[in-house]
């Protein structure tokens, strides 16, 4: 979407348009001092009369030192020296013109960037469709509780998250990960708000209130993102209010003390005419507009970029500490594999006593009401769930697995810790299992204490999982760490694959804080990339925490920095690429607009150069600057 001019930018270049036409019109008149005055204040009102006004009231309010008031003394006191000595109004009514236009630019880039991020805003529905006896109405989403049926007709958002009751439809996903092809879902699969409807009728079961949802917590951070700068806007903030002060300071003097030396010193002329003119364009080229509009705007217009991505970056200071990761941890399952599981083998210690469909009919019910995939994937593999076994007592372990009274009988799934804390001997999966076996994860299963056999369910790679680790070496990162808490033979499979060479494997999330502490002390920033509740201690302690396909976990958003919208592990380095950019892009800024700041001022303090010159140092440093600050937009191809 293109973005134009609004009424306010409209009015300002029609300003600027007729103070440029009179300001040409008026260099081929000729007339009276007096008369020209009046004449060229035609146009220095017209294009200045605000910022004369924001100088009046920062005076007012007590807050004078910005770049308003600097642009109203020099501009004046331009006038008062062509009123004076040079009889030339040019200079005053171009240095204002000038600065418009650069306003008028940074105005305009700043719009752009605002659109970008509004463009994701426009997932916030206006309305939700109920059912009624009188056929559908429209209700505000606020209203909506937990449990209720809405509608959802082609075209229209999804107002809130749920579960598909009826019907089936092609999902238009983009303004929340970024990715263009749509998402097929029919009854039974979950939907995320924000999403837009392209073809069919749903029927969905909200599972949580509007506030809740999924587009109101990625505009709530989208829109607090501003509030956490970085270092580089918090040292602009603190550079501008002490330059300022120092730059009228060192005006003043350098308008005073000159002609002062020549007097009383020299025994020459003054020419108190000329140091003011000094000093009024030193005022002129010192303002630090290019430091204090392009800084916050390439942080900007960088986060709004990336969320177009599907990269949600809650503060400036998150993207710069982004820029800096040298080491990247990763957890395994749904992070650089899909996290779909299914039972390839089951081994029982006796057959005797326990065959293969009474070990996965067993796991299977304990594991009923689990949401962990490793528990839907043994719920897959037994088909006959509603047969009216009962279970009872069920108990999850943390870091162990499920305790559960199936039909009164005692089972419990889990690992090798589980089965040492019940008392049950299990094999060491060497002993038990096939050599090309061992690659997948083994769950264990105890029967009234008794050991009676594993489980094998293995894992799938996600297909851009290899590429994703190529594309962050390539990034910069020098160290990458797989965290899991699968067997070693699992973890060292799939790691051997991706080409990780550190790997941890069978973790406890307490196990996953400690790793990420010991690897924090080391040399560079720590991220770590995790997908669930699991891990949002992690998150939480690592130097950034990137939760990634994380939308349906309310944890790991807000445990995390950085958010990925979608299971993509190719994120990952685009992310870390993108804040790269934007931070080179930062420094090119400030040591641009700072070293040609300096060289204008020293060449204007000995009067190499004049207005002029004064009037490039300030808008066209910034326009250069803001140009270069754009281009954190650009984020497609980084």
């Amino acid at each position: 979407m293109k973005y134009s001019f609004n009424k306010k930018q409209k009015n300002n270049l029609i300003r600027i348009i007729i103070a440029a036409a009179l300001l040409v019109c008026l260099h081929f008149v000729h007339l009276h001092n007096g008369i020209m005055f009046l004449c060229y204040m035609v146009p220095y009102l017209i294009v200045g009369y605000d910022i004369l006004k924001k100088a009046w009231k920062g005076m007012i309010n007590r807050q004078p030192l910005d770049e308003n008031l600097l642009m109203a003394i020099a501009t004046v006191g331009a006038i008062a020296l062509a009123l004076y000595k040079t009889g030339d109004f040019t200079e005053a009514v171009a240095v204002m013109l000038f600065y418009q236009v650069g306003e008028l630019f940074q105005s305009y880039a700043v719009g752009r960037s605002r659109r970008n991020i509004g463009e994701l805003m426009d997932i916030r529905p206006d309305y939700a469709n109920i059912e009624t006896d009188d056929g559908i109405e429209k209700v505000d989403p606020d209203e909506v509780e937990i449990g209720t049926i809405i509608v959802v007709q082609p075209g229209e958002k999804v107002p809130i998250d749920g579960v598909v009751c009826e019907g089936k439809a092609s999902l238009d996903t983009s303004a929340l990960t970024g990715e263009s092809v749509p998402r097929s879902v029919r009854e039974g699969d979950e939907v995320i708000s924000g999403c837009i409807n392209t073809n069919g009728v749903l029927r969905i079961r909200t599972t949580r209130e509007f506030d809740e949802s999924t587009a109101s917590k990625i505009l709530d951070l989208v829109e607090n993102a501003s509030s956490r700068k970085s270092r580089s806007e918090n040292f602009i903030s603190r550079f501008a209010r002490v330059y300022t002060p120092i730059v009228v300071i060192s005006a003043v003097l350098l308008a005073i003390a000159p002609p002062l030396i020549r007097m009383t010193l020299l025994a020459t002329a003054p020419e108190w005419g000329q140091w003011i003119y000094r000093a009024l364009t030193f005022l002129v080229i010192s303002c630090p507009c290019a430091l204090v509009i392009s800084i916050p705007l390439s942080f900007f217009a960088g986060i709004g970029g990336a969320s177009r991505e599907g990269i949600l970056v809650k503060g400036s200071n998150y993207l710069e500490g982004l820029s800096k990761i040298k080491t990247v941890v990763m957890d395994k399952t749904g992070t650089l594999t899909k996290g779909v599981f299914r039972v390839t083998r089951v081994f029982p210690a006796d057959v005797n006593r326990f065959d293969e469909a009474e070990i996965l009919h067993m796991a299977a019910h304990a594991e009923r009401h689990s949401s962990h995939p490793i528990a839907q994937a043994l719920r897959e593999a037994f088909e006959n769930e509603t047969d009216g076994c009962q279970v009872d007592n069920v108990e999850e372990i943390a870091g162990h697995g499920i305790r559960a009274q199936v039909d009164g009988r005692t089972v419990c799934v889990g690992n090798r810790r589980m089965m040492d804390a019940v008392g049950a001997k299990a094999p060491e999966p060497a002993e038990s299992l096939p050599e090309t076996d061992m690659s997948g994860t083994v769950i264990y299963v105890a029967i009234d204490g008794q050991y009676a056999g594993c489980i094998v369910i293995s894992d799938i790679i996600k297909e851009t999982s290899p590429e994703a680790v190529r594309k962050m070496r390539e990034a910069g990162v020098s160290r990458l760490v797989m965290l899991t808490g699968d067997n070693q033979a699992a973890a060292g499979a799939v790691a051997a694959e991706l080409g990780i060479q550190e790997v941890c494997s069978e973790l406890l999330p307490a196990d996953k804080v400690s790793k990420v502490e010991e690897l924090i002390d080391g040399k560079g920033r720590v991220a770590f990339v995790g997908d669930g509740i699991n891990d949002a201690p992690v998150l939480s302690r690592a130097d950034i925490g990137i939760a990634m396909g994380a939308l349906g976990s309310d944890a790991a958003i807000e445990a995390a920095d950085v958010v990925l919208m979608d299971d993509d592990p190719l994120k990952i380095a685009k992310a870390i690429r993108l804040s790269r950019k934007c931070m080179r892009i930062v420094h090119e800024n400030i040591w641009f607009a700072i070293g040609i700041k300096v060289l204008c001022l020293i060449l204007c303090a000995i009067g190499a150069v004049g207005m002029w010159a004064a009037i490039f140092a300030d808008v066209g440093v910034m326009v250069l600057a803001v140009l270069n600050a754009m281009r954190t937009l650009l984020v497609r191809n980084v």
